[in-house]
């Protein structure tokens, strides 16, 4: 390509210039939207919360899917439809589909009342907007769309809007605006929308349910395409979403599919078959001149919005309510004629590149183009999406990268060491290549059992003789398997000068390709030598052999930054896991840094410390002729070990950067140590740092430099110039089998052209960015024209190699795994093409520029990695009987499928499963009072006494008997008596055979009072040989006084004789004696209305055949004795109870399966938000949590029961809710006040447990046996599952690892398992109440609300569905769920069973 020099770039921009660059990316501009606005005839939506447009009639109707559309509607919540929007609670909070069409830019409840935002919409026919339309199609889709020329285009703009808030006294609405444009661009026969989001233009990524406000949790924002119902049977029609989760909202004004950060388009209607919308595909000039990386066609682009881009990676954003799409839960979707497209998405591509780039009309656009040429953009990687942070509006590329290479030799460090040997290639000292430790230290690694220990530092000769390994102070491995055969002498010596160790090696055996090229990677070839085998990269790829990457591709490096840092002489300064991430592109020797939240005082230090960065210059540099960058050296297992001391203050900080090998998506990762002092750099103070050359010299496995350059800090005209001196000590692992090593040279210079280092302390993002060159140690001559290919000026692809040619001549190649003219290159999808090498039984998984092969669960891979073999099930104890359980009556063995297993005890037993002990049920007065318990093991039973009949739980006395309960105690206690041993209380009854006030045991002397049926009354009991309690004699049942009704009543019946006639007057009372409304004489039809008196009220008297309405004077009374009209008391019967909004469901189970059809409305609790609910099992009570009514309230099941409020004192927003039926109390959580309070199940005896380290507790679970509280807390920075005892002592954390949004908890008593459902993660999961024993049963849940466990199943609200989900506890599988058909939010569910269930303890 000789003219590719001529076209060369000019000359860089200032060094101001390219800071701005590093900062700003070419993200899309607020202004660089589509113009808008009422001067160019844009219509305003009416300010409101859910608005509608009236029909738009088109000019030229326009296709969506198949059909054709002539009137559109632009609605308030980021929607266009061809039809008017039914009512938003229909579909706002709804996920996809929708049962009508929709274009959602922006699907949330979105509110524009009082003035926020506005809402503007036209059609457009100029020819700048639809030669910008065009452009825009024509970029993304290369092929089939290179000739596309609207005719018309629609424009819809939502303009700095808000989203829904409920108003509240006193509070601002909130200042997080968004702003977002569609464009329908159309021809006719084919229609394309576009979607574009600023940057900045997107502050908000979700909105809360309206009906659910209270409870704080957010549904993400959703963005997509719908066809709407099909019209004969009232099926989905097809669909399309891009996103499903709140990371995926917040990547989007940072990704592209056609390569501009926050500009999507897509193919949404055809006159010729469209299955479905097609996403646009990245390609052409436009992408790598104005993004940051193209979006691979064969990718995933929904899955693209899900990973963690720079500035989440970066912790701006709040990460931690993902999530993942909700499985079809009835298998006849699978095969639905219609189509979706969600998460699993695969687009198909438009492969063919494109040769021209484009850019907006300049009459379109009152700013300048929104990207610059490919020749102007010399810093930033052009296949990475800009990335830009939504307050400061300042942004860096996607991958935030880091600065120069820097490395230093160790000091010297007294003590003693013992090291062991490196793992080597065909030895098999190591037989798999294991992580470096994280930080120097005190470490010692034992040798092969039976063999003389490694020799300790102290002990080590001084020199080491050529050829060597040279190793750092610490051992390249974390850990060194046992040797599996062969014996190896080890020596250690120490070299003085380059503080590094040297280890020589003799092996007895060898190993060799035939069983050890696993260790190779997938793209390296295995060669067998005399003494052993080694690994060498294919061609295409560079690396050890060990780890190999493609050529000319971007590279990615990811880790964590921990350190303790002096700053000056004051502060000092910790942190630990700040993330890093970099960017480098290969083919032009470019390396972007960038780390996060490391404290303001530490990071503005970091600044000149630009070689923390460099490490990946040097790694990843433009190799010259004849040379070698680190990588190629290294692969991905290394220690970077450095020193540097800074003038003229003489502070000296210790950095060690840890490579740990590559990760699935072959991204480097590394951790990085910083220890020592810094001198104090004031803030505003920027740091420069001039091009330098240092020199870096190679022996066997290490590789040293020694350097010193200056830095100048400036701040308006102060400018301050000061120095450090870097040592740099690189060690890694070689393969010493090969018959002479690569000729490579021993010295090699790497030359830095750009440094740049920034610290944004609006971001709390510290940023380096190098360029870099390695060659040979050139001498100060003429320097002769370099071919572009060396210095990194050449114009091909950032995913093609630059092969040199005669002069400045060069050609560009596609990088393996990608195609096109090397200018412009595109994945290949080798997974699509049938291009890889997985076998049977496996999966295929596309990756940008490669792929990675899965087997299939049950399967693992063989020794070539591809081929996937069955894996042979684990032994199962608890089937072979080797396990040590107690006995099959007493307890249970639980396989974990792995091996292993876990013991429980059977209910009705006590122990840690491998012993086992009844527990006495009568002890805790499960019977009746008028029964006897007999103990059984493993179980008891309840027997009515004589006289009294019933299933022992609840006895009655016999009607037959004429006997009164005294009586009946009486007569069944002394019957007892004629059993040996027998201490029954025999009751003392008085002559009408009623319970005396006094009873006194006949036996031990103890004395106490009762009430009217025989209870003791608490706190009256006596010893023996004290005085008996005063008890007085029972109060008699009270009866209300007669009324006047009443007493008028009886005095006229006992005058008309007891039986009056037709036409004497009677007054009629109701039930509470009080006067009816509407009064007769006798039997005649002559009627009047009277007040509460019994007065006739003047002017109702009526004629015969007419009734007057009378109005009650008196109140209904707060209990009456008939049923509610809207309770239905519950059958006999086990059931779930749930939570729904204004009402309490009752779902009967069949077993364990969902009884649908009898599903019923308990309990209608009009103005509530029923959010906890539990059940009382002694009482027959269901309690709930309200946060509209600030209560908590509970009624019976039984009939004609009333609500009753127990707590309506104290409450912001009580969720949690938990019942301990055992010692009648409860317990629930306030996410307002962020507390915990227990009382007794009447309201009395109240206590905060907890008011401390809460931020949003949530779901709480009771273990009554046990004796031990449950909660849980979704604080989003640090979620946890807490526990305590029941009075709140010894408080502690449970689990704070891997979970995201624990919403549901639910404590199994058979099982004794604590189990929750994580909103997050998407994963139910259990654990033995003690944390120990964690293990995962299903990891798709959708968005679960609250769990419940019964029986061998899991029974969850979610939020998605709507419903209520059964899951299977030992397969994990979902295996029903109840949708009910008003369709609204479920909260609490909890389960009903017939009798209390006992548990173990």
């Amino acid at each position: 390509m000789p003219g590719d020099r001529a076209a060369g770039r000019p000359a860089l921009p200032s060094p101001p210039l390219l800071l701005l660059l590093l900062s700003r990316v070419a993200a899309l501009h607020p202004g660089e939207l589509f113009p808008h606005g009422e001067l160019l005839g844009d219509q305003l939506l009416l300010e409101g919360d859910d608005e509608s447009s009236a029909a738009v009639k088109l000019a030229i109707p326009l296709r969506f899917y198949e059909a054709q559309f002539s009137t559109l509607y632009v609605g308030t919540n980021g929607i266009i439809s061809t039809q008017d929007f039914p009512r938003e609670t229909q579909y706002v909070d709804d996920d996809f589909p929708t049962d009508f069409p929709a274009i959602a830019p922006f699907l949330a409840d979105i509110d524009t009342s009082h003035g926020r935002g506005r809402v503007l919409y036209r059609e457009d026919t100029s020819l700048p907007v639809l030669g910008l339309a065009a452009r825009y199609v024509r970029a993304g889709f290369p092929r089939s769309a290179a000739r596309f020329t609207p005719t018309h285009v629609f424009l819809a703009t939502w303009e700095q809007v808000g989203a829904y808030e409920e108003v509240t006294r006193g509070a601002e609405p909130s200042g997080e605006l968004n702003t977002f444009q569609a464009v329908l661009a159309s021809d006719g026969s084919d229609t394309y929308a576009l979607f574009l989001y600023p940057a900045d233009g997107l502050q908000f990524f979700g909105t809360r349910p309206k009906e659910s406000y209270n409870v704080q949790l957010q549904l993400p924002a959703r963005v997509g395409f719908c066809r709407g119902e099909a019209d004969d049977l009232k099926r989905e029609g097809p669909y399309f979403s891009l996103t499903s989760t709140e990371q995926s909202v917040k990547n989007l004004y940072q990704l592209s599919n056609l390569g501009i950060p926050g500009v999507w388009a897509f193919h949404i209607g055809s006159t010729s078959p469209l299955d479905n919308v097609k996403p646009a595909t990245a390609g052409g000039e436009l992408s790598t001149a104005h993004s940051s990386a193209p979006l691979e066609p064969s990718f995933s682009q929904a899955a693209a919005l899900e990973r963690d881009y720079t500035e989440d990676n970066l912790d701006y954003y709040d990460e931690n309510e993902e999530e993942v799409e909700y499985p079809p839960s009835e298998p006849e979707e699978a095969s639905n004629s219609h189509s979706s497209i969600h998460v699993a998405l695969h687009p198909e591509a438009d492969s063919e590149p494109v040769g021209g780039g484009i850019s907006p009309p300049q009459s379109a656009l009152a700013s300048p183009p929104p990207y610059p040429t490919p020749s102007s953009w010399p810093l930033y990687p052009e296949t990475e999406p800009a990335t830009l942070d939504p307050q400061t509006k300042e942004g860096a590329s996607l991958e935030e990268v880091e600065a120069p290479s820097l490395k230093v030799e160790s000091p010297d460090q007294t003590g003693t060491r013992n090291l062991a040997p490196p793992e080597v290639d065909g030895e098999s000292l190591a037989p798999s290549w294991g992580a470096p430790p994280p930080h120097p230290g005190n470490r010692s690694i034992q040798p092969h059992p039976g063999e003389a220990a490694v020799p300790s530092e102290r002990d080590v000769p001084p020199a080491h003789p050529e050829g060597e390994v040279v190793l750092p102070n610490y051992p390249v491995l974390a850990h060194i398997p046992p040797l599996s055969r062969g014996t190896y002498v080890v020596g250690v010596e120490d070299d003085i000068g380059s503080n590094t160790q040297v280890f020589t090696y003799n092996a007895a055996n060898k190993e060799t390709c035939e069983h050890n090229h696993g260790q190779c990677s997938r793209h390296a070839f295995c060669t067998d030598y005399a003494t052993g085998f080694c690994c060498h990269c294919q061609s295409s790829f560079y690396g050890n052999g060990k780890h190999c990457l493609p050529e000319g591709v971007p590279h990615r490096v990811n880790g964590k930054v921990s350190g303790h840092l002096r700053v000056g002489h004051m502060t000092t300064v910790r942190f630990t896991d700040m993330d890093l991430h970099a960017y480098v592109v290969g083919n032009d020797g470019r390396a972007y840094t960038a780390i996060s939240h490391i404290p303001q005082p530490a990071a503005q230090a970091l600044l000149p410390l630009t070689p923390i960065g460099g490490l990946f210059g040097w790694l990843f540099a433009l190799e010259k002729p004849g040379s070698e960058n680190g990588f190629s050296l290294t692969g991905a297992t290394f220690i970077h070990d450095m020193e540097v001391t800074f003038y003229p203050g003489e502070e000296r900080v210790h950095i060690t950067q840890t490579a740990e090998g590559l990760d699935p998506e072959n991204y480097l990762s590394i951790k990085t140590n910083i220890q020592g002092q810094v001198p104090y750099i004031p803030a505003n103070f920027t740091a420069h740092v001039s091009p330098y050359k240092e020199l870096y010299h190679y022996s066997d496995s290490a590789v040293t430099s020694t350097s010193s350059r200056d830095y100048s800090l400036t701040f308006g005209a102060i400018n301050q110039t000061r120095s450090y001196r870097v040592q740099q000590n690189i060690t890694y692992q070689v393969c010493r089998h090969t018959p002479r090593h690569p000729a490579s040279p021993t010295t090699q210079q790497l030359n830095v052209d750009r440094v740049f280092a920034l610290y944004s302390d609006e971001e709390r993002v510290l940023r380096f960015a190098v360029t870099n060159q390695i060659g040979p140690v050139e001498e100060d001559s003429d320097p002769a024209p370099v071919n572009p290919c060396y210095d990194g000026s050449h114009t091909c692809d950032t995913t093609a190699r630059c092969h040199p040619g005669t002069g400045v001549d060069y050609t560009c190649e596609c990088a393996s795994g990608y195609q096109g003219d090397g200018r412009s290159c595109v994945d290949v999808n080798e997974c699509a093409t049938g291009f890889h090498r997985c076998g049977p039984n496996s999966v295929c998984i596309n990756l940008s520029g490669s792929y990675r092969c899965e087997c299939r669960s049950g399967y693992e891979f063989a020794d070539d990695q591809h081929t996937c073999i069955l894996i042979a099930p684990p032994p199962n104890p608890c089937e072979h009987g080797s396990h040590t359980c107690a006995p099959a009556g007493q307890a249970r063995c639980i396989p974990h499928g792995d091996g292993t297993f876990s013991c429980a005890c059977l209910p009705g037993y006590t122990g840690n499963g491998h012993q086992c002990s009844d527990v006495d049920e009568c002890t805790e007065n499960r019977c009746h009072p008028s029964a006897t318990c007999y103990n059984t093991p493993g179980s008891f039973s309840c027997h009515c006494q004589p006289g009294y009949h019933g299933d022992g739980f609840q006895c009655t006395p016999d009607s037959t008997s004429g006997l009164k309960p005294c009586e009946h105690q009486q007569r069944y206690a002394r019957a007892q008596h004629a059993h040996p041993g027998a201490r029954l209380h025999v009751p003392q009854c008085d002559e009408q055979g009623n319970f005396l006030p006094l009873q006194c045991h006949g036996s031990t002397g103890f004395c106490w009072c009762v009430d009217h049926d025989g209870h003791e009354v608490p706190g009256t009991r006596t010893p023996p040989g004290s005085t008996p309690p005063h008890c007085g004699p029972p109060p008699e049942p009270t009866q209300r006084p007669r009324t006047v009704c009443e007493r008028w009543r009886e005095n006229l019946l006992e005058h008309y004789g007891g039986s009056p006639r037709d036409d004497q007057y009677v007054p009629q009372c109701d039930d509470l004696g009080h006067f009816t409304p509407l009064q007769c004489h006798g039997k005649s039809d002559f009627c009047w209305c009277v007040d509460k008196d019994g007065r006739e009220v003047q002017g109702t008297r009526s004629q015969p055949g007419t009734t007057p309405a009378c109005i009650p004077t008196v109140a209904p009374p707060t209990v009456r004795p008939t049923p509610r009209p809207d309770v239905t008391p519950p059958a006999v019967g086990t059931f779930l109870l749930y939570a729904q909004g204004q009402q309490i469901g009752h779902l009967p189970l069949n077993g364990t399966r969902l009884q649908k059809d009898a599903a019923k409305t308990l309990l209608s609790l009009h103005g509530s938000i029923v959010i906890g609910i539990d059940y009382d099992c002694r009482e027959r009570m269901v309690y709930w949590t309200d946060v509209a009514g600030r209560t908590i309230s509970r009624a019976s099941l039984e009939p004609g029961a009333e609500p009753e409020t127990i707590v309506n004192s104290g409450l912001i927003s009580p969720e949690g809710l938990a019942i301990d039926h055992f010692r009648r109390t409860m317990y629930w959580t306030d996410s307002g006040l962020d507390k915990i309070e227990r009382t007794r199940l009447d309201g009395s005896e109240r206590k905060v447990l907890f008011h401390t380290e809460l931020v949003n507790p949530r779901a709480i679970a009771v273990d009554p046996i046990g004796g031990n509280l449950y909660w849980t807390d979704w604080n989003r920075e640090a979620p946890k599952i807490e526990t305590s005892s029941l009075d709140g002592e010894n408080r502690r954390i449970l689990i704070n690892k891997d979970i995201g949004l624990p919403n549901g908890l639910t404590f199994d008593p058979f099982s004794k398992l604590l189990c929750w459902a994580d909103a997050g993660t998407k994963k139910l999961e259990c654990t033995l109440p003690d944390g120990t024993g964690r293990r995962v049963i299903q990891n798709n849940l959708n968005y679960p609300f609250s769990i419940v466990s019964y029986a061998d199943h899991f029974y969850h609200t979610d939020w998605r569905r709507d419903g209520v989900i059964s899951v299977n506890k030992d397969s994990g599988q979902f295996t029903d769920e109840y949708l009910p058909e008003q369709r609204s939010h479920l909260y609490g569910i909890t389960a009903v069973y017939p009798y209390c269930p006992t548990g173990r303890k």
